[in-house]
């Protein structure tokens, strides 16, 4: 920031001197400095967000490992049957409270930490230093991981994308409700990787895909109910056209039917109407000498 005001403050009166011969020569560079200082001011916000989220996610990886009595690499710890289940006994202790918290960001990290403890196990596994009753304690504790992973995975792509679909459904633009939704989707999307054929997954990927739909569809109808209303037949019909193109991409159900019904009946009524576009070209095209001198 610092740099940035000695930039802006040398900016200023650089302009100040090259625009002398103007009225008023410090209102442009008066507005130029302030525009740097903004730029800086964004940009060292950006910083401080990330700064702060590394250091909440370096510091709850930190809390973890502090709470269990072992080194922090789980590879380590598998090796001793008394330091994996108390591993394991910390890591049901965070999962516990990464539930009561019930934050998205929470939850992905859980499922992180579930997928160092499952590597270690797999690594531990595989040594021949490993007691038998070790290997046992080892695979029961192997799934009682894997269920709190697929746990917290869900609810992470669960939190996020309802958090986000809501964020959409509050924005004004098209442009951002898809963006904004795309980004609910991706998150489903990411647990569907892991376990795809979860119903709940599919059924929320299916409600955000609607909702986009029905997002872009909302938006052609309002802008060919505008074009109607002031006489645009031809380009209400585009417009119902491209609401009809969003329906039909995606395979529409009862009410996606119903609603192209809807617009099929729309354009009809349209075509059946007098050409309005017609009559106003003609009108705009027609010589001054056949115009009505009143008018």
């Amino acid at each position: 920031m610092t740099a940035a005001a000695a930039a802006a403050g040398a900016l200023f009166f650089v302009l100040w001197w090259m625009l002398q011969a103007e009225e008023s020569p410090w209102v442009p560079a008066g507005l130029a400095a302030s525009v740097v200082m903004l730029v800086a001011a964004f940009a060292r916000l950006l910083v401080a967000r990330r700064a702060f989220r590394n250091r909440d996610r370096q510091a709850m990886r930190d809390s973890y490992r502090q709470t269990a009595p072992y080194p922090a690499t789980f590879t380590q710890v598998m090796q001793s049957t008394s330091r994996h289940a108390a591993a394991l006994r910390a890591l049901q202790k965070r999962s516990a409270a990464a539930d009561a918290r019930d934050s998205a960001e929470t939850h992905r990290e859980l499922y992180e930490l579930c997928n160092e403890y499952l590597t270690g196990a797999e690594t531990a596994l595989h040594s021949l230093a490993l007691q038998a009753d070790g290997r046992v304690a080892l695979r029961a504790g192997q799934e009682r991981v894997r269920e709190m992973q697929k746990h917290h995975l869900l609810t992470w792509a669960r939190n996020s994308a309802r958090s986000l679909t809501h964020e959409a459904q509050q924005r004004a633009r098209l442009y951002e409700k898809v963006e904004t939704a795309n980004r609910a989707l991706d998150c489903i999307d990411q647990a569907l990787k892991v376990y795809p054929d979860d119903d709940e997954l599919r059924i929320s990927a299916r409600a955000v895909r609607e909702f986009i739909t029905s997002s872009r569809v909302a938006h052609w109808v309002e802008l060919a109910e505008r074009a109607a209303f002031k006489g645009y037949s031809q380009r209400a019909i585009d417009c119902y056209r491209d609401a009809l193109y969003y329906l039909s991409r995606d395979k529409p159900d009862a009410d996606g039917e119903a609603a192209a019904e809807r617009i099929m009946k729309e354009i009809d009524l349209l075509r059946a109407r007098p050409g309005t576009d017609r009559a106003i070209d003609s009108q705009h095209r027609s010589p001054a000498g056949n115009l009505d001198p009143k008018s």
